[in-house]
């Protein structure tokens, strides 16, 4: 490999797909019914036994959520597949045939959180992506800037071990600080699931409506433990 007279390129990087639902209004209003709904029906639709520590400000379902015959349910299943595979196929350089041979396997929730509410630091083992869409963002008017937020925490562990000014105030993505998204109606984001990350709470009013899953692959014709790596 030959280098060029000057490069600045990242050595390691995390990729995040950001996606906007074209038109989400008619969608999350049906979902936000539908959640509420659910809720109100107690242990039926309830995470029975929750994992990572939370408030009690918050409701988690059941991890079936996107095997719900409910048309919105199932909407917003299809368009959450079609934005992941679209980034596997832009990150992988698959084309159409490898992506058809790409089988799908998940767990997926929703979650209603109130005032007070928040999700403590974790990540998602047993799968390689995971996804948080926003239903409603709440009724915030706090001006408290970390309310809600979805933060993610630098991988990079040992990037703080000595500061000077000739590293502190590097740009993204060579920066030392988390990646913090406030969700607005509509967004979706997907992560590796690996990544830790926490919901800061949420301070606002009304309800704040998420929806969120982990996702696992297998691609017909190839063995596990087989894989090619790709390597630079």
């Amino acid at each position: 490999m030959s280098f060029p007279a000057f490069q600045i390129t990242p050595g390691f990087a995390v990729p995040f797909a950001l996606c906007q639902h074209p038109d989400p209004a008619a969608l999350n209003e049906r979902l936000r019914e539908l959640f509420l709904a659910r809720e109100s029906a107690g242990e039926r639709y309830a995470n029975a036994q929750p994992f990572v520590q939370r408030s009690e400000s918050v409701f988690e379902s059941n991890f079936q959520l996107f095997d719900w015959p409910d048309v919105p349910v199932a909407q917003l299943r299809d368009y959450c597949w079609a934005q992941l595979y679209r980034a596997i196929r832009e990150l992988n350089g698959y084309d159409l045939a490898q992506l058809r041979n790409l089988h799908i396997a998940a767990e997926s929730w929703f979650h209603i959180t109130r005032k007070g509410g928040y999700f403590a630091l974790h990540n998602h083992p047993m799968a390689s992506w995971s996804g948080v869409y926003c239903v409603s963002a709440g009724d915030d008017q706090s001006g408290i800037t970390d309310s809600g937020l979805l933060s993610f925490v630098s991988p990079m562990a040992a990037n703080t071990m000595y500061l000077d000014m000739a590293i502190a105030r590097m740009g993204h993505p060579y920066s030392y600080g988390p990646r913090q998204f406030k969700l607005e109606a509509g967004q979706l984001i997907l992560f590796p699931s690996w990544v830790l990350h926490e919901v800061r709470p949420y301070v606002g009013d009304g309800e704040r409506l998420t929806v969120a899953f982990n996702a696992r692959f297998m691609m017909a014709g190839v063995e596990p433990g087989k894989l090619p790596i790709h390597r630079t």
